[in-house]
């Protein structure tokens, strides 16, 4: 699609300067006097504003606050409509092009118990993410979303959207499914940098000890909301998608073969509700049921294992404390071997406190135990050495963040002590990643 811009009317600088004259000064001489300052056909931006304002302020006809709340008002526009979109479609009526940048250094090293030569540390810096996000729509309540991720060379967001009332949504293409509260929620509202590993487990792609059972998935989905009275939502979705996880050019315009026959299903359903001082709270319960997608190992797809999926969450904000929990849990049937199942489950709980409008303090723990199916400091900690297979995983994160422009623009620096834990003859064994990981995050 064709995206022709042009340059936002500069007159508007001027009609903002008379508008407020006008509120300011209603008798006719001071007006006139502050048009002959302004000239017949004066077209001003608001950068060149500025030599008007002291000149209106010397001669008496505005005070400097006055003065101050006009170039206040001249900002606002300005940054509210800096261009003009037209898409090459002749039925596009909005167009929007957004992108979120993310640089991240990590140091990690895996300490395996008993073993004389460890994993190579991790000591790098990289970019995490570099979105480019493309919105447009059609007229009426159409729309679409286009997001691609330049750092990793795959898809976030491709939908076309159906809005028909403002409760009620449709989707149809490829994006996240609403279950899994952690993983649904926006890359760029993290406060821990990194979503936990307890969700990693369960939504990353399939290596055999991974699920893959949520996140990104082709399909058509539902999202809605009911008023139950003037504070609290009762919120729901669904939605019908291949089995699989994908988001790569390959897996994305793949027609699938006989492992990926089957449809998968999600649901959602919770309770919203706002509180004192723009506070906010989400509880609720989702689950997914995926034929052919169980088995053990990366070669059972397609041969009658089904895997279900079940999470809980609640998320609150109430004044400068925040607070995030979820847990999740699975039945893999097959997911071990061919005589037995694996039932792993996990949980996360992350508080969180603003210290002041713009400097936070995080902490998170996080529990799980694969049932048997295992997993490696690599498969829960992102950059982290993998170090050997094991059972069980726990870890403890504590971090800032600094809020320079909101999410738009912010620091994160957070410190991290993990194991992963196993009992082998009767011993225990162990591995552990201890590090730092930083990332600077900007996104318009």
């Amino acid at each position: 699609m064709s995206v022709k811009l042009r340059r936002a009317d500069q007159s508007s600088s001027s009609r903002t300067i008379l508008k407020t004259l006008m509120k300011l000064y209603p008798s006719l001489q001071a007006l006139a006097r502050a048009l002959c300052l302004l000239g017949s056909s004066a077209i001003l931006s608001a950068q060149d504003s500025g030599a008007l304002m002291q000149a209106l302020v010397r001669k008496g006809i505005l005070s400097n606050q006055e003065a101050e709340d006009i170039r206040a008002d001249l900002v606002r526009e300005n940054n509210t409509i800096p261009a003009h979109a037209v898409g090459g479609g002749k039925s596009t009526d909005r167009l929007s092009v957004g992108m979120r940048m993310q640089a991240q250094y990590a140091n990690l090293g895996t300490d395996v118990k008993n073993v004389a030569v460890r994993p190579v540390p991790t000591d790098h810096a990289f970019l995490r993410r570099m979105y480019l996000t493309l919105k447009a729509g059609v007229g009426g309540d159409w729309g679409a979303t286009m997001t691609y991720d330049l750092a990793g060379g795959s898809y976030d967001d491709a939908i076309v959207e159906w809005k028909p009332t403002n409760e009620l949504t449709f989707n149809f293409g490829l994006r996240k499914v609403n279950v899994v509260y952690e993983e649904r929620g926006s890359s760029g509202n993290l406060k821990s940098i990194e979503r936990s590993g307890v969700t990693r487990y369960f939504v990353e792609s399939n290596n055999g000890r991974r699920l893959g059972a949520a996140s990104y998935r082709i399909g058509a989905f539902l999202d809605g909301k009911k008023e139950i009275n003037s504070t609290t939502n009762f919120v729901y979705s669904a939605a019908i998608t291949n089995p699989e996880r994908n988001e790569s050019f390959t897996g994305a315009s793949a027609a699938g073969d006989n492992t990926t026959n089957h449809a998968a299903f999600w649901a959602n359903t919770g309770i919203a509700g706002k509180l004192a001082n723009n506070g906010t709270w989400i509880a609720g319960v989702g689950a997914g049921l995926l034929p052919d997608q169980g088995g053990f190992g990366t070669t059972n797809f397609g041969r009658g294992f089904d895997l279900t999926i079940y999470s809980a969450y609640v998320d609150v904000q109430a004044g400068r404390f925040g607070l995030m929990a979820e847990y999740l849990s699975a039945k893999v049937e097959r997911g071990i071997s061919l005589t037995r199942d694996a039932q792993p489950a996990g949980f996360y709980i992350q508080p969180s406190f603003l210290v002041t409008d713009s400097f936070e303090l995080v902490a998170r723990y996080q529990k799980l135990d694969t049932d048997g199916r295992g997993l490696n400091l690599g498969d829960v900690v992102r950059s982290a050495p993998a170090g050997p297979t094991m059972n069980k995983f726990d870890e403890w994160y504590f971090g800032a963040n600094w809020y320079l422009r909101g999410n738009d623009l912010k620091l994160q620096l957070g410190g991290i002590y993990g194991k992963t834990q196993e009992t082998v003859l009767g011993a225990p064994a162990e591995a552990k990643t201890v590090g730092l990981r930083s990332q600077l995050q900007m996104q318009f």
